[in-house]
């Protein structure tokens, strides 16, 4: 039986690319800003392109954060794309002016540091030997367009606490950014993988599988 699939609309990302990405491998997908479709899906993406205030405020329209919470605490898979992964992070500072994001992890989304931006093309991604988005993509290339990034992303452990870190992949344009952060059922890509070709169809792949 395929699995369900809601890219939540809320005025933000290639809607369609990303429901023709995973159609083709295999999803059920709907596009829509329901909120019991969202609750009730086997897998939620939140794709987002743009700027971070803009996205977080069209999130809040849809009652996005919301969904995401509660999807989570029922250990139900949400993965975020481009934007979509940003404002999981704490906040975004754009033109010296900050704006809250949805604090799933700890994090500024910033300026990426580097002689040419945006940040556009196709770039490799270091990734842990864990990581199951990314199993069987070692050496594969995905296609980004971003400026802003996670610079800095520590995640204290709590020793007494049975959940693990998350796996966090990274990549470099100019210096490191996140490009990729598995944390329970919560994942995010900072590049596209409904632009990456096969390699991106395959990280699609792992991450249906998981749902």
């Amino acid at each position: 039986m395929k699995k369900k699939v809601v890219v939540l609309d809320y005025g933000s990302g290639n809607l369609r690319s990303a429901e023709r990405a995973l159609a083709r491998v295999g999803a059920d997908v709907t596009v829509t800003a329901d909120r019991q479709a969202a609750l009730d899906a086997d897998g939620l993406m939140v794709p987002g392109v743009g700027a971070f205030a803009a996205c977080m405020d069209g999130l809040r329209a849809v009652d996005g954060p919301t969904l995401i919470g509660r999807r989570l605490a029922g250990s139900r898979p949400v993965l975020g794309v481009c934007v979509g992964m940003q404002i999981l992070f704490e906040k975004g500072v754009e033109h010296g002016h900050d704006a809250e994001g949805c604090g799933e992890w700890p994090g500024v989304v910033e300026p990426l540091q580097a002689p040419v931006l945006p940040h556009m093309g196709w770039n490799t991604v270091e990734a842990p030997e864990d990581s199951v988005i990314f199993d069987g993509l070692a050496d594969q290339r995905f296609y980004f367009v971003h400026s802003y990034g996670v610079r800095d992303f520590t995640l204290g452990q709590d020793p007494t606490s049975r959940l693990a870190p998350p796996t966090v992949t990274w990549a470099e344009h100019g210096d490191r950014f996140v490009a990729g952060v598995e944390n329970a059922a919560l994942s995010a890509t900072q590049f596209h993988p409904e632009k990456s070709g096969d390699a991106g169809a395959q990280l699609l792949t792992n991450w249906l599988a998981t749902l």
